[in-house]
């Protein structure tokens, strides 16, 4: 194997078959949308087309939305909360880890570090900041393409004129769909959180070594 691709191997696994999912996403539901059209007598949808409507934006962002919120929230609630014996948390009563002071930066350190001041408090919370704003960004793209594509299913289903976005935002609807998507989020984390009190996958960092104890925290 080619030294780049063993040292990112999991990036690429992991983008590799997002690329591979989004695109059969967009393939299956450009055929379920146009099943869709052609019921009320509307003309179906090229798949470029299909790219950039409602239907397929508001089925990507809310799913993005979704992985983006529990990512960030969990990133930032694990720099503060701990689960005991629980290999997703940090070591009971840790706080920041020896490496997290600033004093002990090195000439190899990122660039805030060794400058400080206000891009060095960016930089410490940088990873949920980040998530948060993708987070944020999805949830307009969430708002938008759901906005378009409920104004499509009236007009089709009653000729009922489209309805804004601040309208949109305040249905059922549209808070039907995140709730669907943000509760299933949080139970998957959870349940990684428990499971790995006294469940092990050997190799992974996202589990305690086989043969730590239980009640080992944050191994």
């Amino acid at each position: 194997m080619p030294r780049w691709l063993r040292d990112n191997a999991l990036a690429v696994a992991m983008l590799g078959a997002f690329l591979v999912f989004l695109v059969l996403q967009s393939v299956f539901g450009w055929q379920t949308h146009n099943e869709e059209l052609t019921e009320f007598g509307a003309a179906p949808l090229s798949w470029p087309a299909y790219l950039t409507s409602g239907h397929f934006v508001e089925s990507v962002f809310e799913n993005w939305e979704s992985e983006f919120l529990q990512m960030g929230g969990y990133v930032l609630l694990t720099a503060y909360l701990v689960q005991r014996g629980s290999a997703e948390s940090k070591p009971i009563n840790q706080t920041d880890r020896p490496e997290d002071d600033e004093r002990r930066a090195t000439p190899q350190s990122p660039w805030p570090v060794r400058v400080g001041g206000l891009p060095l408090v960016i930089y410490r919370n940088s990873l949920s900041l980040a998530l948060l704003l993708i987070f944020a960004g999805s949830f307009v793209g969430h708002l938008l393409g759901g906005t378009a594509a409920y104004n499509q299913e009236q007009a089709l289903q009653s000729g009922a004129p489209p309805i804004g976005v601040w309208e949109f935002l305040g249905t059922s609807d549209f808070w039907f769909q995140s709730m669907q998507n943000w509760q299933s989020e949080f139970l998957a984390v959870g349940a990684l959180i428990l499971l790995s009190i006294v469940l092990r996958q050997h190799a992974s960092p996202e589990s305690k070594p086989v043969t730590v104890a239980h009640a080992s925290t944050g191994a």
